[in-house]
């Protein structure tokens, strides 16, 4: 699955990067960069300054263009489209680039409504084309980590049972102290602008909760927009009853002035409980960059979490477990592989539907104050 460019002859992959904000500057591109086998070709931004800061970062020779459009005329010249622009335009976009005969990437959510994904998916496997959704949670350092704890295999792979068991409970917090609105289209109430933490930090443990424990069966949610100025939702929590019995409560907010654990499993032997976010978007944030040295990702043995039964682990209770190493350059290496047709996609359309088909269970149960099935 590649384009008509430089890719088929096994030279690298050319990479359009279409959007050169939050997600492109501080994700995309570096790790683009960073991925053996790709090249960060063209980045669309007509914005003159983050041109200047794209070309300081990546050199003289990354080209630009002022809109999408561009791009769709030398459809040849490039391998990959990866789409990082606001979420209304994802839809829009990614359908451009499938008929122009383009792979692509979409950010996270790929589009506002379950529907709109399966569309893009069937177009994609109608082209014969890659399709894939950066849901670069997935390589956390904590997700990696308790993945394997919960399947027992070092590699994620299904085991019969995990160190903690069958797993009953599954919370998952992804929460801020940000008492004012930062204002942008991520906190507008305009619904054409799928804002709000609903669909942001909702997308991403929605997402590991499916991963790590199956199909929804049903959903319950609670929605509030807390903040004086606030336009979209700002303290949202989801309950999934996935299809095997397990309960996930999930907890997004960015009006929490005292964070709880990231992850708290719960299961029939033991509970893993960890603090603290995975260190690599603060890394990138600061303008550090993969190195393939060992040392991308990895955490101090103070912020591990621990492993253990009736016992706080506050108190030092529990045996601290190693955090697996953060990994967000796995994310495009398994594209440039995919495209290739080495490895397969690493997160699909159709897995994407799947979280998108809860958050809009999620959206009607806490505006109809109902339990949704799924």
């Amino acid at each position: 699955m590649t384009g008509t460019g430089s890719g088929s002859t096994g030279s690298p992959l050319r990479v359009a990067l279409v959007g050169y904000g939050l997600a492109g500057s501080v994700f995309h591109a570096p790790l683009i960069a960073a991925t053996e086998g790709l090249v960060l070709d063209t980045v669309v931004t007509s914005n003159p300054e983050r041109q200047a800061q794209a070309r300081a970062e990546f050199g003289d020779e990354l080209r630009f263009a002022a809109s999408a459009d561009e791009l769709w005329g030398r459809a040849d010249e490039l391998d990959l489209v990866v789409i990082a622009s606001p979420n209304k335009t994802h839809v829009s976009l990614a359908t451009a680039a499938l008929k122009a005969g383009l792979p692509v990437v979409v950010d996270k959510p790929i589009a506002g409504t379950a529907a709109e994904a399966r569309e893009l998916a069937a177009l994609a496997d109608e082209r014969g084309l890659l399709l894939s959704v950066f849901q670069n949670r997935r390589w956390d350092n904590d997700f990696r980590t308790l993945q394997k704890l919960v399947s027992g295999g070092a590699d994620g792979s299904v085991a019969p049972h995990g160190e903690l068991g069958d797993v009953w409970r599954f919370e998952s917090r992804f929460e801020r102290w940000r008492p004012q609105p930062k204002g942008g289209w991520r906190e507008s109430g305009d619904p054409e602008e799928i804002g709000g933490l609903l669909y942001d930090l909702g997308s991403h443990v929605v997402d590991q909760a499916l991963v790590l424990f199956g199909p929804a069966r049903s959903v319950y949610a609670e929605s509030d927009v807390r903040r004086p100025g606030a336009e979209a939702d700002d303290d949202t929590f989801i309950a999934i009853t996935h299809t095997n019995g397990v309960r996930s409560h999930l907890y997004m907010s960015a009006t929490t002035a005292q964070l709880g654990p990231r992850f708290r499993a719960l299961g029939s032997v033991a509970g893993y409980v960890k603090y603290g976010l995975d260190p690599q978007e603060a890394a990138l944030r600061d303008g550090k960059r993969p190195t393939g040295d060992g040392s991308w990702g990895v955490e101090p043995e103070s912020m591990w979490g621990r492993v253990g039964s009736g016992e706080s682990p506050l108190t030092g209770g529990g045996t601290p477990v190693e955090t697996l190493p953060g990994d967000y350059p796995a994310y495009y290496a398994a594209v440039a592989a995919a495209l290739r047709g080495t490895g397969p996609n690493p997160v699909t359309a159709h897995e994407a539907a799947a979280a998108l088909d809860v958050l809009e269970a999620a959206r009607r149960s806490a505006r109809d104050g109902v339990t949704v099935v799924v």
